[in-house]
């Protein structure tokens, strides 16, 4: 247990719900850990009211925040500073003390990144499917890119949002290699290619557990690696369905490991080893699993 003393810091948690969050248990068990006297705790914060938890954040002498639904684009007319990668994403989860205010940054890109190369994912070269064209998949697609993914298609029941996501990550690149489809376009392609597939919607937790964006056999069997960004329900019925066509599946557990242990490696200035990001993760699934 951290010694609370007038030395101690503060970092939490800014959302609305944040009542199940497992960000404490990450964050406290690494300050420990490395001797950091720091404590974190979330603060629920009411709607309408980001701006006045950032700057009482700021009056409080927080040393930074995580930012989680619904304040993740909100937060950000009130930061003194973004971080490049958060302005391309158009959203930020984590805020450093700076001097007069806050500096966003993201780090569930950087923190995906980290899970799949902890899980032997590769993204180099790879063809990627990703479900779904809301801001998740937005910022999946800029990570893709950047990394080096050969082909990436979103698939997404209304087209349009695919094909404007399409058009800024192409833009940024400066070459086309990512497109737009419907969901039941995918029987477009060609059936002798295998892809990575990124699951980057809600469907598959609560209240659409049980659920998957498409349920069709012949999909999966173009999967040789899902990865669903949801982590609670551990195996979705995306995961499901991808393991029984043969595929190999993953959760979005890591993710939110590593999104964590980035934010703490900015607030602190300490690396994190994936020795301590294994005991980390252990105690996140302990948790979780209370």
């Amino acid at each position: 247990m951290t010694k609370i003393n007038g030395f101690t810091r503060t970092c939490g948690l800014l959302g609305n719900p944040v009542e199940h969050t497992l960000s404490p248990v990450i964050h406290n068990f690494l300050a420990r850990e490395t001797g950091e006297n720091l404590v974190y705790v979330p603060f629920l914060v009411p709607s309408g009211m980001a701006g006045d938890a950032v700057r009482g954040a700021y009056a409080l002498n927080l040393k930074g925040l995580n930012v989680t639904v619904p304040y993740k684009t909100q937060v950000i007319p009130f930061l003194k500073e973004l971080d490049g990668l958060a302005e391309q994403i158009g959203a930020v989860n984590t805020l450093v003390r700076c001097e007069g205010g806050f500096k966003g940054y993201n780090t569930d890109m950087p923190g995906l990144y980290r899970a799949m190369c902890r899980d032997g994912v590769k993204i180099e070269g790879e063809k990627v499917l990703i479900l779904g064209a809301g801001g998740v998949a937005r910022a999946v697609a800029m990570l893709l890119a950047e990394k080096g993914a050969g082909r990436i298609v979103i698939l997404n029941r209304t087209k349009e949002h695919g094909e404007e996501i399409a058009r800024t990550v192409n833009g940024y690149m400066g070459k086309d290699m990512v497109f737009a489809m419907g969901l039941s376009d995918y029987r477009s392609l060609p059936g002798d290619e295998r892809y990575l597939c990124i699951q980057a919607t809600n469907v598959g937790m609560y209240p659409k557990n049980g659920q998957a964006v498409i349920e069709a056999e012949d999909f999966y069997r173009r999967v040789h690696t899902g990865y669903d960004l949801i982590f609670n329900p551990a195996v979705t019925r995306f995961m499901e369905l991808t393991k029984a066509a043969g595929g190999k599946a993953y959760n979005g557990s890591r993710m939110l490991l590593y999104q964590g242990i980035i934010a703490y490696e900015l607030w602190t200035g300490i690396q994190i080893g994936e020795e301590l990001a294994d005991k980390a993760f252990e105690k996140m699934m302990e948790a979780m699993n209370q």
